[in-house]
C-alpha cells in the first residue's frame, strides 16, 4: 500500500502541472480585460504602467513559471514563517489578487471558514442521513419506505438547487418569515443568542445542499446494496446460521460501501469549492462566490489559484478513495 501510495503521488505531480497549464491557457486565451473596469478618463500611459504593475506587460509563459514559483514555492514559505516566526519569505512576491490588490491565500483563508461551516456541514449530514436511507431502502424493495425514498431521492436529485433555494426563500423567508433570506457573513457567535442566530440562518441554505447529496448518495448506496444482496456469498452467511443483522451490517454493507466511496470522496472537493449556485442565491460570502466575483472582474491570480486547489483536492482524494478500497475489500490489493 506505501508503494501504491508513492507512485500515485508522484504520478500526481507531472498531472497537477499539465492541469495547472491548460487552466492557465484556459484563462489567457478568454476574452475581458483585468483593467476593463478602468474609467477611460484614465490616460492610456497610467493605464499601461497599471498593466506593467499587474505583471500582464510579460509574456505567458513567463508569468506561468512565476505563478508556479509563487504557488509552490513562496506561498509555503510564508505560512511557514506565519507558523514558526521565522523570515524565510521576506522580500518574496506572492500570489496577487488583480480585483482586491491582496494575496490571494490570505482572500481564501477568510471565506473558508464560511463554506466549511454551510457547504461542509450539509455535506456531512447529507452523508449521514443517505446511507441509512439506501441500506434500508434495499433491505426492504419495494416497500413503502423504499417507495418514499425513492420519491424523496427523485425529487432531491431532479430538482436544481437554485430552484430548491429559491422556493424555500419564498416559503420560509418572505411568507413564513421562520429564516432570514439572505445570509449574514458578518455574524460573529459571542453568546447564545448569537448562536441560535447562526442556526436559524444556516437552516435554509444546510437543507438545499444536504437534500441534493443525500438523494445522490442514498441512490448509490441503494442500488449497491441491491447488487451484493443477491450474491452467494451472503447465501452462504444465512446458512452459516448468522444472524441478519451480522450478515447485512458486516458482510453486505463492507463490500456495498466501496463504490459508494467514489462517489463521497470526489464529492469532497466541491466542500472546498462550495456549492457556487447556492451560496450566489443565500448570499454566503464562501470560495463559490469568491470564484465567481473573480471570474466577472478577470482576476486571473484568484481564478487560476481557486481552480488549482480544486484540483489538487480531486486528484487527493480519489488517492484517498484508492486507499479506502483496499481497507475495505481484503480482494484487493495494490503492492
Amino acid at each position: 500500500m506505501l508503494t501504491f501510495t508513492i507512485r500515485r503521488l508522484l504520478l500526481a505531480i507531472p498531472t497537477l502541472l499539465f492541469i495547472s497549464l491548460v487552466i492557465f491557457l484556459l484563462l489567457e486565451l478568454s476574452p475581458g480585460d483585468p483593467l476593463g473596469d478602468v474609467p477611460l478618463t484614465v490616460p492610456p500611459e497610467v493605464k499601461e504602467r497599471m498593466r506593467e504593475a499587474l505583471g500582464l506587460g510579460q509574456a505567458w509563459y513567463i508569468r506561468y513559471v512565476l505563478w508556479l514559483k509563487q504557488f509552490f514555492w513562496v506561498e509555503p514559505l510564508h505560512w511557514f514563517d506565519q507558523v514558526f516566526g521565522t523570515s524565510f519569505s521576506a522580500g518574496m512576491q506572492r500570489v496577487i489578487s488583480f480585483q482586491s490588490r491582496s494575496p490571494v491565500f490570505d482572500v481564501i483563508a477568510q471565506r473558508v471558514p464560511q463554506t466549511l461551516t454551510v457547504v461542509g456541514l450539509s455535506y456531512l449530514i447529507g452523508v449521514l442521513i443517505a446511507i441509512p436511507i439506501g441500506i434500508i431502502s434495499a433491505y426492504k424493495q419495494y416497500s413503502w419506505f423504499d417507495q418514499l425514498g425513492t420519491f424523496v431521492s427523485m425529487i432531491g436529485f431532479s430538482m436544481p438547487t437554485f430552484f430548491t433555494g429559491v422556493v424555500l426563500i419564498i416559503i420560509f423567508g418572505v411568507k413564513l418569515q421562520w429564516f432570514p433570506s439572505v445570509y449574514d457573513t458578518t455574524l460573529v457567535v459571542r453568546d447564545w443568542d448569537s448562536f441560535l442566530a447562526q442556526v436559524r440562518q444556516m437552516v435554509m441554505p444546510v437543507t438545499v445542499l444536504a437534500l441534493y447529496n443525500a438523494a445522490q448518495i442514498s441512490r448509490f448506496m441503494r442500488a449497491s446494496m441491491l447488487n451484493n444482496l443477491g450474491q452467494d456469498y451472503v447465501r452462504t452467511a444465512r446458512a452459516k446460521g448468522l444472524s441478519e443483522k451480522t450478515v447485512v451490517l458486516k458482510h453486505v454493507l463492507r463490500n456495498s460501501l466501496i463504490p459508494v466511496v467514489t462517489v463521497i470522496a470526489l464529492g469532497l472537493p466541491a466542500v472546498f469549492g462550495g456549492a457556487i449556485i447556492t451560496e450566489q442565491v443565500f448570499k454566503v460570502n464562501g470560495l463559490g462566490q469568491l470564484l465567481i466575483t473573480a471570474i466577472h472582474a478577470n482576476d486571473i491570480p484568484m481564478v487560476l489559484t481557486l481552480t488549482f486547489i480544486f484540483a489538487i483536492l480531486i486528484v487527493l482524494f480519489t488517492l484517498i478513495a484508492d486507499i479506502v478500497y483496499g481497507l475495505l475489500d481484503p480482494r484487493i490489493r495494490y503492492d
